[in-house]
C-alpha cells in the first residue's frame, strides 16, 4: 500500500478531497500539520509521495534546498484541450538562462518518462520585433534566443522560441511552456488556474529523491483531488 503525506491548512477543500480520494483508492494518508513536518515527510524514504495541500509552507522549498540545492518546479496543466508543464512558477525561480535550461531539461526528461515527446516553447517579454523598446525587453529577447540555442545544442527535444506569443504556443500543442521568469510564470498560473479554472495537478518538484507536489493554498476540491491522483500515479511508477 502506498503512503501519501498531505498538508492540512486552513482551506477546508483539502479535507473533502482526501475523503473522496480515500473512498476511491486503497492508500495510506498521513496528515501533515506544519511546515517542518512537511519537510520531514519529503525527506522520509518511507513515504511514497508528499502533497503540500493547503499549508502556507513558505519555508518548505528553502529548507528542502539545504538537502537538494538544485530543485525546480513545473505546474502540470491537464485539461481536455491542453496538457503541458508550465515553468518556472516560483517567484524567485528562473532568474538566469542557466537555471531555465536546467528546468527545461528536467521537464523534457520527465515527459519522456511518461512516454510523451517534449515540445518546448520558450517565451520572452516581447515579440522579436520589439527589440530595443526597452533594456528589459531586449535582455529578455536575448535570453530567450540563447536558451533556445542551448536546448537545441544539449538535447534532442523539439524547441521553438515563441517570444511573447503564448497563445500560439498553446495552439500548436507545446507541452512545456518556459516563462521569461518565475514572476511571469506565477502570474500565468494564477490567470489560467485560479481565475479561468484550467485544471492543474499542482507543481511537480524536480531534483529531489522523492515525489513532492506543490499546490496552491487557494485550490478547489477538484484541484486538490487532481494533485492527490497525480502523486499516487507517480508513486506507482
Amino acid at each position: 500500500m502506498k503512503t501519501i503525506a498531505i498538508g492540512i491548512g486552513k482551506n477546508k477543500n483539502i479535507k473533502q478531497a482526501i475523503d473522496i480520494f480515500t473512498d476511491e483508492h486503497n492508500v495510506n494518508i498521513k496528515l501533515i500539520q506544519t511546515d517542518s513536518e512537511l519537510v520531514e515527510a519529503i525527506l522520509d524514504d518511507e513515504i511514497d509521495a508528499v502533497v503540500r495541500g493547503s499549508l502556507a509552507a513558505s519555508g518548505v522549498i528553502k529548507e528542502v534546498k539545504k538537502h537538494f540545492p538544485d530543485i525546480s518546479r513545473a505546474t502540470y496543466v491537464n485539461g481536455d484541450d491542453h496538457e503541458f508543464l508550465l515553468t518556472p512558477v516560483g517567484i524567485d525561480e528562473g532568474t538566469t538562462v542557466e537555471e531555465k535550461l536546467k528546468i527545461a531539461i528536467n521537464c523534457g526528461e520527465f515527459l519522456k518518462k511518461l512516454k510523451k515527446e517534449p515540445k518546448i516553447a520558450i517565451l520572452a517579454d516581447g515579440r522579436k520585433g520589439d527589440y530595443g523598446r526597452s533594456e528589459r525587453i531586449s535582455k529578455s529577447i536575448d535570453e530567450s534566443e540563447e536558451l533556445t540555442r542551448l536546448i537545441k545544442e544539449k538535447t534532442d527535444f523539439n524547441v521553438e522560441n515563441y517570444y511573447i506569443l503564448i497563445e500560439q504556443a498553446l495552439k500548436e500543442d507545446c507541452n512545456v511552456i518556459i516563462a521569461p521568469d518565475g514572476i511571469i510564470g506565477n502570474i500565468i498560473f494564477r490567470t489560467l488556474i485560479l481565475v479561468d479554472s484550467w485544471p492543474s495537478c499542482g507543481a511537480i518538484t524536480f531534483g529531489i529523491n522523492g515525489i513532492y507536489i506543490d499546490t496552491s493554498r487557494d485550490q478547489s476540491v477538484e484541484g486538490y483531488l487532481r494533485s492527490l491522483k497525480f502523486a499516487y500515479s507517480l508513486a506507482k511508477l
